[in-house]
């Protein structure tokens, strides 16, 4: 009988790195069966998918509002599994959704793996507790993870970062005139989430409005996605010198002398390309006065600045970014005003890169997942 595997994922990105992990199982084993609940790039990878779960991701509160919709998804799999019981789950990013798929797994005898780890180390270890007991292993896409989680007593293993299987192999910037030499090109990249655009984009258009004070014939880029194009197409008309492009990231960023970006895997992306950034995420005081500065263990947010270490804060970052937008603004003109700023930036991003640029994260989580089917 051929093996059966069904993965699931929550978000545009799990949805991703979901798809090369698909391509990689079935370069392994052509007649393996996989299936499950995630978004368009799983299906069109060569998998069935029962449920979208992929095209309403949010966070917070609006996260929040999402568990009615997962319930029915999780009693709908349930019943499933009991026709169709799997030889593994893959529960791909999103903790939150995919600890409930590993509960159902570990009561229909099916061992669960999670590929991307749950950021306990930045917040909520307790939820080790809930982790342990039905999570059978987890492949790790940060080096610093596979120890950190063992010593919690979970079966980890450094598996590599998928981004560095999906980006182009060649990611010089195009040759001509650069900042200084003509007026400078922003990227303006508000996250991937449509929860995400809403909050941070209106204040980028504020940031990119202050900055057209000291740069008239500045440039903004702006790479969406398919749930932040609407929301970024509705608010561009307002800035002049304002392109927008929907699944673009990799034409866009190279592009530019410096980029905006809301924190996340992007920074990495922005990261690889070598581009110089600051890093910001739109957030409310009172939550993060009331609960997040206690709930929180980590004092750097940006995923580049904590691979760098605590002694090599790399780019600049306005996170929980609330109130006035100034110093975000003039922290980009400073930047601006001098580019040996951007050049030392550039050169260490890039130093950073080359410690991390291995592909085959996918293939790597594609032969632990078989060798957890023997």
């Amino acid at each position: 009988m051929p093996k059966r595997v069904f993965i699931t994922a929550a978000e545009v990105s799990g949805d991703q790195h979901a798809a090369a992990l698909i391509k990689s199982l079935k370069q392994l084993d052509p007649d393996i069966i996989i299936e499950g609940h995630g978004g368009p790039l799983m299906r069109a990878a060569g998998a069935t998918i029962h449920q979208n779960t992929v095209t309403h991701a949010a966070m917070g509160w609006r996260g929040a509002l999402r568990y009615f919709e997962i319930k029915k998804v999780l009693k709908w799999t349930e019943n499933y599994f009991i026709t169709h019981k799997p030889d593994l789950v893959i529960g791909v990013d999103s903790p939150d959704m995919n600890i409930h798929f590993a509960r159902l797994a570990k009561a229909h005898g099916a061992p669960m793996l999670q590929y991307v780890a749950p950021q306990l180390w930045g917040w909520r270890e307790y939820r080790i507790k809930k982790i342990r007991p039905v999570v059978d292993m987890i492949a790790c896409i940060l080096p610093f993870e596979q120890e950190y989680f063992r010593k919690l007593g979970v079966n980890a293993t450094f598996v590599g970062h998928p981004l560095f299987d999906e980006l182009p192999p060649n990611r010089l910037a195009p040759e001509g005139a650069r900042f200084p030499d003509r007026p400078p090109v922003i990227g303006l990249l508000p996250g991937s989430r449509a929860s995400e655009a809403k909050s941070n984009f209106p204040h980028m258009l504020d940031v990119a409005r202050a900055l057209k004070l000291v740069y008239k014939d500045a440039r903004f880029l702006v790479p969406t996605v398919a749930a932040t194009h609407p929301i970024v197409a509705e608010l561009a008309g307002s800035m002049p010198r304002l392109d927008f492009a929907q699944d673009q990231f990799d034409t866009i960023v190279p592009k530019c002398d410096l980029c905006i970006v809301a924190s996340g895997t992007a920074t990495l992306h922005v990261a690889s390309f070598g581009v110089p950034m600051i890093v910001v995420y739109r957030g409310s005081p009172v939550l993060w006065h009331g609960i997040g500065r206690w709930l929180i263990k980590v004092r750097t947010f940006s995923l580049v600045n904590l691979l760098a270490g605590v002694d090599k804060h790399i780019v600049p970052e306005f996170i929980p970014w609330y109130g006035s937008n100034a110093p975000v603004a003039n922290c980009a003109i400073d930047m601006l005003k001098h580019p040996a700023k951007l050049d030392e930036q550039h050169k260490k991003l890039v130093a950073l890169i080359e410690k991390l640029d291995k592909p085959g994260a996918s293939m790597n989580v594609a032969k632990l997942a078989m060798s957890m089917m023997k």
